[in-house]
């Protein structure tokens, strides 16, 4: 297993979560290429992506929608001229995760973070485990739990 994969895993097993991760030579870095891998619909990707909206968030998000920056705006109570994504080394300096292998929980510092609703839709989900080739299944449920996400609705329309 990937360094960064087994140090995920070896995170989320400290707070008492066994997590299977698998790992795809061809990557995993984009919703597509995941739901690919796994062989599940894209929806089915449980994307964390870090953006900046009054300090950076995080919002866990389906592969098959993209984050409303206005909605996200709304959330957090800013203009939404000041929403953005994060900028990749900022991602890596305050996750301790690079861009694509973000996962939706054990992340270096407590950040805010927004689950997509339509992702409460699936049982399981899949999501990033460190590294842009490794991911895990997992019940969106237990992903608002151990991220202290809220549920949202953070989709383009």
């Amino acid at each position: 297993m990937h360094l960064r994969a087994a140090a995920f895993a070896e995170q989320a097993e400290e707070l008492g979560v066994d997590v299977d991760v698998h790992e795809f030579p061809e990557g995993t870095k984009t919703a597509a290429d995941a739901a690919k891998a796994v062989g599940c619909d894209v929806a089915q990707i449980a994307s964390s992506i870090a953006m900046v909206a009054d300090g950076l968030v995080v919002v866990v998000t389906s592969g098959a929608n993209r984050v409303s920056e206005r909605r996200l705006a709304d959330l957090r109570g800013v203009d939404p001229d000041r929403v953005r994504m994060a900028e990749a080394e900022a991602v890596k300096d305050t996750l301790g995760w690079a861009i694509g292998g973000v996962p939706p929980f054990c992340h270096n510092v407590d950040v805010p973070v927004y689950l997509d609703e339509t992702l409460r839709e699936f049982e399981t989900v899949w999501a990033a485990a460190g590294t842009p080739r490794a991911v895990f299944p997992v019940d969106p449920e237990r992903i608002q739990t151990l991220s202290d996400a809220t549920p949202a609705i953070v989709a383009e329309e």
